[in-house]
């Protein structure tokens, strides 16, 4: 489930033991098992075309099918930021230590005025990972967050090299650091850390403790911190709502605003803001006497919801009040301050009514005064944003039937034009001052890797490599668009992946996947899934996605029509998209699976408690109830507001529209997969799922991951996310195997 609308623009270990299911093939058998799920094999052809005798004849080895464990040597690039002077450009490379079971993060560097600008890894080490890259305004010196001491804290690295320089550490900000910003004249960093009231009394009644005498004084403080932390949990006290969130307890600490003077080495950061509330943005002021951020309006308000645009002082220390730049009535996120010092930029969703309504963008004087919104017109949500040099324009990432955009759009309000489009979903962009863009791209063909571009967007170059290695080696499936009308004559956009090696006449199994959200937008360069699709394809099936109604990127009012009805309708545009791939005549339909996470698991259940074509089922991570995941989610407020009730006060609606209430209707075999620190849809939600299978003695299995949470297909421990993908294949090939005439 998204927690919150921008989110929509919106996503590696030791080696995972072959899956056994009872009957089916190991995932190691290879060409045996992929002529039983597909019906033909793929790893040779009797008349190889000309292109592999050719590469045969070189001694060079055939491509191969994907395989689940080439998660471990897939690279992905995050955070592009180019310096202001245009001279560098650097990014967040992440790799994946199998040994380890663990992502690792470093700063990789390039230098733009080179004739040929090879990145080159800038920094190192096994501790921890290195990430959150922040340019000074001189483009000399680099910010950027490190685990390498465990918690993650503050540090400062020149770009002609040198060590890396802390300016938090484990003594002075004890709760790590995050989201660093730089003064405009160059001399202090912003951040923010998690602090809770006692912490605060005691940072404003003395002096940061001294540094420790030696490394076992260090040791002793930190054994001391870890028990008081663990005495704080034991029993555990709750007072707020939620009080879990991703798969962790909140406690009682709020994210703060902090400042630090980069010439010190250790800084010593001193706090700006006060009380038992979350500030959760920094843009400073031009004069940098200010910062920019937003407010929870209310201390037992959620986190994320009601946020204000605030103006803090920096001298502060959160003894003055704070001056409200907004106004009640929307929800704002991610101010920035214009270079002229005059606007504040801002994008905004109404406090009230469904989470599907469209993100826009809108103006604030720095001043005070009402915002003017600039993209009211523009049927569009906005994802991150970023300032042009010259004040004049806002730069905006824009989901668009699949693929997402960068636009820009005038101050004046009369321009929105795009900058760069294609086939191909943009993320993690920044601006230089001649108006130059960094970027990270994820096409259909290649996951992520970085680019950059002229303020026109006509000179785009590949800076990044990442995968071309492994994808030397491997067989890249196509995908294919698909449009199709549903009942109601919506026409609905889905994507097709055949199986290679599929020739005329025959027929294969095929896999329908579903995203969840609801108001996500999926397509053919969608990072998260892009591996799972093609090893689903390269082992013998088609798969078929689609964005129903509800999805982002194709208007408000597609995403608005699912509120108070999240069940049949889109289960009517997704089973019409799988009649239409269906009657191109390559689908064996007794061999179709179905399967889906979060919102998706709750309309795989949905789907299969009404319609009997599947051959089998994987629900993941999936809502179930209602009435119970308005109780135990960290995000009830979800349904408050799609089904405009308190989930105690209108139990009779709730329950329509839960798949549990329709659970005697499921005979499909049901694979339940769900992690035990999720609290976005809580593991109670498959454990009554289960229990009530098991009961009516229906076919049905449950998979629980520990330690993991919602995200964890796409972030989750690598073994874990290696496991899934072979576990779901095999039952897959339980029930889709070729069937005996």
């Amino acid at each position: 489930m998204d927690r919150r609308p921008q989110d929509r623009h919106l996503h590696l270990g030791l080696p995972a033991r072959p899956v056994s299911v009872p009957g089916v093939p190991r995932a190691g058998q290879g060409s045996a098992r992929l002529q039983a799920a597909g019906g033909m094999t793929l790893a040779s052809s009797p008349q190889p075309p000309a292109s592999t005798r050719f590469t045969q004849e070189l001694h060079l080895p055939p491509k191969q099918p994907f395989s689940a464990e080439d998660l471990y040597d897939l690279k992905f690039a995050e955070d592009a930021q180019i310096s202001p002077d245009g001279r560098h450009l650097a990014f967040v490379r992440v790799d994946i230590d199998r040994i380890a079971n663990k992502y690792r993060r470093h700063i990789w560097l390039a230098r733009l005025d080179a004739r040929a600008p090879a990145p080159r890894q800038f920094t190192f080490g096994e501790a921890g990972s290195d990430f959150s890259p922040r340019w000074s305004p001189d483009g000399k010196s680099l910010a950027f967050i490190s685990t390498r001491a465990d918690k993650p804290q503050l540090y400062v690295i020149a770009v002609d090299g040198g060590e890396a320089r802390p300016l938090t550490t484990r003594q002075t900000t004890p709760n790590g650091a995050g989201n660093p910003v730089w003064s405009p004249d160059g001399r202090w960093i912003a951040f923010v850390s998690h602090v809770d009231a006692d912490e605060r009394a005691r940072e404003d009644a003395a002096e940061p403790p001294a540094p420790p005498a030696d490394a076992l004084e260090a040791r002793h403080r930190q054994e001391r911190q870890e028990e008081d932390e663990k005495k704080k949990a034991d029993p555990r006290l709750i007072t707020r709502l939620p009080y879990r969130t991703g798969t962790e307890y909140l406690g009682d600490r709020r994210a703060h605003l902090y400042v630090v003077d980069v010439a010190e080495t250790p800084g010593r950061p001193r706090r700006i803001t006060d009380g038992d509330l979350d500030f959760n943005d920094i843009s400073w002021t031009q004069d940098g006497q200010a910062i920019i951020s937003t407010q929870s309006r209310e201390p037992e308000h959620d986190p994320w919801q009601y946020r204000a645009v605030v103006r803090v002082p920096v001298a502060a220390r959160g003894r003055k009040p704070y001056r409200f730049l907004s106004n009640p009535g929307f929800e704002y996120f991610s101010p920035q301050v214009s270079p002229d010092g005059k606007w504040i930029a801002a994008t905004r969703v109404p406090d009230e009514g469904s989470w599907g309504q469209r993100t826009r963008l809108a103006l604030l004087p720095v001043s005070g005064g009402a915002a003017r919104e600039l993209t009211f017109e523009f049927d569009r949500g906005l994802g991150e944003f970023q300032w042009s040099a010259d004040s004049r324009w806002v730069y905006a990432l824009v989901n668009d039937r699949g693929d997402t955009h960068l636009y820009r759009i005038s101050v004046k309000g009369d321009v929105i034009e795009p900058v760069l489009k294609g086939r191909r979903m943009l993320q993690g962009f920044s601006l230089d001052r001649a108006g130059r863009v960094a970027f990270v791209a994820n096409t259909p063909e290649r996951p992520g890797d970085v680019y950059v571009t002229d303020a026109a967007g006509r000179a785009e170059k590949r800076l990044t490599a990442l995968n071309d290695a492994l994808l030397a080696r491997r067989t890249v499936v196509p995908i294919e668009a698909v449009w199709h009308t549903a009942p109601d004559g919506r026409r609905i956009q889905g994507w097709l992946l055949k199986p290679p090696g599929l020739r005329a006449g025959q027929k294969c199994p095929l896999v329908v996947s579903m995203h969840g959200g609801p108001w996500v937008m999926w397509g053919p360069g969608m990072p998260g899934m892009w591996l799972e699709w093609q090893f689903q394809a390269s082992r013998g099936y088609a798969v078929y996605f689609c964005n129903p109604r509800g999805s982002d990127g194709y208007g408000e009012a597609f995403s608005l029509i699912i509120r108070n009805d999240w069940g049949d309708h889109v289960m009517h545009d997704i089973l019409a998209g799988v009649d239409a791939v269906v009657a191109r005549g390559f689908v064996d339909t007794r061999r179709m699976a179905l399967t889906g996470g979060s919102y998706a698991g709750y309309m795989t259940a949905w789907i299969i408690s009404r319609d009997r074509r599947f051959a089998c089922a994987w629900a993941q991570r999936g809502l179930y109830s209602l009435i119970s995941f308005f109780g135990t989610s960290d995000i009830p407020q979800l349904v408050e507001r799609e089904f405009e009730s308190l989930g105690f006060d209108n139990l009779e609606k709730l329950w329509k529209q839960s798949p549990l209430a329709y659970v005697r209707g499921i005979r499909t075999p049901l694979a339940i997969e769900h992690q035990d620190n999720d609290w976005r849809c809580p593991p109670s939600e498959a454990e009554q799922l289960y229990a009530a299978l098991k009961r009516l003695k229906r076919e049905v299995i449950f998979i629980r991951y520990p330690r993991e949470g919602h995200e964890m297909s796409r972030s989750g421990e690598p073994q874990h996310r290696v496991d899934r993908l072979n576990r779901m294949l095999a039952w897959f090939d339980r029930y889709c195997q070729k069937k005996k005439r």
